[in-house]
């Protein structure tokens, strides 16, 4: 007897679609009438396609019962899931949270979206963003704040906010979301569920907005938020590979996380970055992962790497020696606003955009943020040294255990008093290392932990294989009491 579909992971629900002990119809209405129910509280879809959702779950159907070979059928067919909306969809609002952008509805389909599309997924809404993608709150002024599924006071995190926190509510089985500073993996984090940020070009970033520049396109990488493990590598397989467009993407060829031997792998656990404190429960959550792999036969060190210290310095030199468009003119749609001006507004509460985005635009050009030509090369000289260093450590075999944020979800607002805790996922960008973020059960205030798990470049099934196997010995997702009743 197959489980509650709010439960199942995606490759779950395929299966027992392709073997009629659940049809599409009611897996897709069991998800749509969850996501009904929880969206009012935590706002997370803000582009709905219910109806259309349907009647394309029936058409799943028809097209199955008229199958001669359900091995024809795509991976996914018939099953649910949530989109980004700062992935081109056609015909509907590709605005990331743009003012200037509403009302000019999408012309084609990211590549993303084609894929999973192409794969039998059926999208059954878009989901909410920070400003531009481009912040730690999932708050703009075209759709408002989404709100954190385990408790409505805090955030999601940003900027796939929206798809971290359907997932966590049990509303989408898996979503679509993108990463240059931790994307995926702070909401993933902050909702309580499964994140992968991939080695740097593996997926394209085609039909995204923003989009990123030169190198930085190997910084930010598309990738699924999925409340089960098992669905990251599938997914990751139908998302990977040039398109012709995305000149950062090349041919990876993804490893199987079921060949990963955990009781061969070498785990290091980094505590802190030696800046930023980080809350006793999260650093718990890390020594019971580690403990975990250490029983499966995993030889486990504990490490500091000073370097980590300048994550944040590091970060935005090699991103800004990347980028020819200011997020300034990003939020001017090619003119860079008049940042006084715009702040004067906000205050009296006029501006069309957000505190957090004009914060962002001021920081740009404020010292000592900003170093001259000579100090960034140096900082990029650092960078890439950091990065040898964490690859001859990792080696083939070498996983890092890191916290994925400083304190579990904050509350709303917060994260403007203490504006570089992103920081922790953000390095691994310009690393290029890939990551998967693994829930760790909650806090005692009942609010999700969890941890990082970093591996070296392309090794992208070993730290799956990490997450699956975190999963069967930490729990995985636990979904949310205080919403509603919880999914189950």
């Amino acid at each position: 007897m197959h489980r509650d579909p709010l439960q199942m992971s995606a490759l779950e629900l395929a299966a027992a679609i392709r073997a009629g002990t659940l049809c599409s119809r009611e897996v897709v209405a069991a998800h749509v009438a969850h996501a009904q129910a929880v969206n009012p509280t935590i706002n997370a879809v803000v582009v709905e396609r219910y109806a259309q959702a349907l009647a394309e779950a029936e058409a799943a159907d028809a097209a199955l019962a008229a199958c001669e070979d359900v091995r024809e059928l795509p991976a996914l067919h018939g099953v649910p899931c949530t989109i980004k909306e700062s992935f081109a969809y056609a015909g509907l609002p590709n605005t990331s949270g743009l003012l200037a952008r509403r009302g000019r509805p999408a012309q084609r389909h990211a590549t993303a979206v084609a894929r999973l599309r192409e794969a039998g997924a059926i999208c059954i809404g878009l989901t909410n963003v920070s400003e531009l993608c481009m912040w730690m709150e999932s708050d703009n002024p075209v759709y408002g704040r989404s709100n954190n599924p385990y408790d409505p006071s805090r955030i999601v995190g940003g900027s796939s906010g929206g798809e971290g926190a359907i997932v966590g509510a049990g509303a989408s089985p898996f979503g679509l979301g993108a990463d240059i500073g931790g994307s995926i993996r702070m909401p993933a984090f902050f909702c309580g569920v499964f994140g992968h940020k991939s080695t740097g070009g593996v997926v394209p970033g085609t039909g995204m907005h923003p989009i990123a520049e030169n190198a930085a396109l190997r910084y930010l990488t598309t990738g699924p938020i999925a409340r089960r493990a098992a669905d990251l590598m599938p997914l990751m397989r139908i998302l990977a590979g040039p398109d012709g467009e995305d000149a950062g993407v090349r041919e990876v060829a993804l490893e199987d996380p079921a060949s990963v031997d955990i009781a061969a792998l070498e785990v290091t656990v980094v505590e802190d970055n030696g800046r930023i404190p980080v809350d006793i429960e999260l650093v718990d959550a890390l020594e019971r992962a580690a403990t975990a792999l250490g029983r499966r036969g995993a030889k486990v060190r504990r490490a500091k790497i000073p370097k980590l210290a300048r994550s944040f310095e590091l970060w935005s030199a090699m991103l800004s020696a990347a980028s020819e468009t200011s997020f300034r003119m990003l939020l001017g749609e090619g003119e860079a606003i008049p940042l006084g001006r715009e702040l004067l507004r906000w205050s009296v509460g006029r501006s069309s955009h957000t505190l957090a985005a004009l914060g962002l635009a001021a920081l740009e050009d404020l010292r000592p943020f900003v170093p001259d030509a000579a100090g960034k090369q140096a900082l990029i000289a650092e960078g890439l040294a950091l990065r040898a260093e964490l690859s001859e450590r990792l080696g083939p075999r070498g996983v890092l255990l890191y916290p994925s944020h400083p304190r579990p979800a904050p509350r709303h607002g917060a994260p403007l008093l203490r504006p570089f805790d992103w920081v922790y996922t953000a390095i691994f960008n310009v690393m290029e290392l890939p990551v998967t973020q693994v829930p760790a059960g909650l806090s005692r205030a009942g609010l999700p932990l969890g941890l990082q798990v970093v591996g070296n470049h392309d090794r992208d099934h070993q730290t799956i294989a990490v997450a699956l196997a975190l999963e069967e010995d930490l729990g995985g997702w636990v979904p949310p009491s205080r919403l509603l009743g919880g999914a189950a």
